[in-house]
């Protein structure tokens, strides 16, 4: 993945220019960032909303374990087993534990601190891997594969990003790549008519890495800034299929020898602990450059998120907390820790 040449922009990133001085400018400035203000409060409504059943089952066991009681083994034994059955991972959970026993041991302590505790250590595993998915100029166009299992929400995540891409006024090209599904050809066709994106496609059951060749050279033809790259539901235990996407990165690189430029894995947050292991053959399979997690509002299982960037320490671009455009946004290590925790 190329290092962003300029930072901020991109999808994710604010796309600010140089403006004019004058009254004229400065009220516009204000009456943006108020849009943009009510659009993030609108964002962590959502996000709140969409984590609550992660928070609930964790508030709910915090009041549990610590309500009239003093923390000795047996508490910290039992928040750290809440915690892993939480998806937090065992490493997350040791650290919490650790920090909420140092210096409390045989003393009160509240949920309400134990949540505050719980939300900064989250958050502190979390800041490293919040990083903005960023397009390089450079690259015309800058070519994103995305990858994941049968039902991660690939195809629904790329019109989301095309539609946000296209709001940054840039030129995007979609590749129907998942040749073994017509309903996911059919999909992407809706979203490049509602976005008003090409869309590269063939019929089911041909060549994904020949669909992948020509999308390219034309998206090159056309100067276009982003290629979004479909694929397949690939089951990680199918070596068939897994070796099918290798060849895609591979014929890729005949056009372009950096592309894809982002591989980006689309991870269903209600598969739980699975998502471990779909992070560990994709990342070894086909160098998985960053993540995207959908369906947070779907499960009570959200803080597998954590033990990913615990163990994997992945760049986390994007999560999705419903099925509407907006509800895919960046991801904020503070904001999620402190939705999750109920703080």
């Amino acid at each position: 993945m190329s290092e962003p040449r300029e930072k901020g922009k991109g999808i994710f990133g604010r796309l600010r220019g140089g403006s004019p001085s004058g009254a004229s400018s400065e009220a516009g400035e204000i009456v943006n960032a108020g849009a943009e203000g009510a659009e993030r409060r609108g964002w962590l409504q959502r996000l709140k909303a969409g984590l609550g059943k992660t928070s609930a089952k964790l508030t709910a066991g915090i009041t549990d374990l610590f309500a009239k009681r003093k923390l000795d083994a047996e508490t910290l034994d039992d928040l750290e087993e809440l915690l892993i059955q939480s998806d937090l991972g065992v490493a997350t959970a040791g650290r919490i534990t650790t920090a909420i026993g140092r210096g409390r041991f045989e003393k009160g302590i509240s949920a309400e601190e134990v949540r505050a505790i719980l939300a900064s250590e989250v958050e502190r595993v979390l800041a490293p891997v919040a990083r903005p998915l960023v397009i390089d100029p450079v690259h015309k166009p800058h070519v994103i594969m995305m990858v994941g299992v049968n039902g991660s929400g690939k195809t629904t995540t790329i019109g989301k990003l095309a539609k946000k891409f296209r709001s940054e006024g840039k030129k995007v090209v979609l590749a129907a790549g998942d040749t073994f599904r017509a309903a996911a050809i059919d999909q992407l066709k809706v979203w490049g008519e509602r976005t008003g994106c090409p869309v590269v496609a063939q019929g089911a059951g041909a060549d994904s890495s020949g669909l992948a060749f020509d999308a390219l050279k034309q998206a090159q033809a056309a100067e276009a800034d982003v290629l979004l790259l479909d694929t397949a539901g690939r089951l990680q235990n199918k070596q068939a299929l897994m070796e099918e996407l290798e060849k895609v990165t591979r014929v890729l690189k005949k056009l372009d020898s950096t592309a894809p430029h982002d591989v980006i894995l689309v991870l269903d947050a209600t598969t739980g602990q699975n998502a471990l292991q779909q992070v560990e053959v994709f990342r070894a399979r086909v160098g998985v450059t960053g993540v995207m997690m959908t369906k947070l509002d779907g499960t009570a299982r959200g803080g597998i998120l954590v033990a990913i960037a615990e163990k994997y320490g992945l760049p986390v671009h994007a999560i999705g907390v419903g099925e509407a455009a907006e509800d895919l946004q960046p991801f904020g290590a503070k904001e999620f820790a402190q939705a999750i925790a109920g703080v």
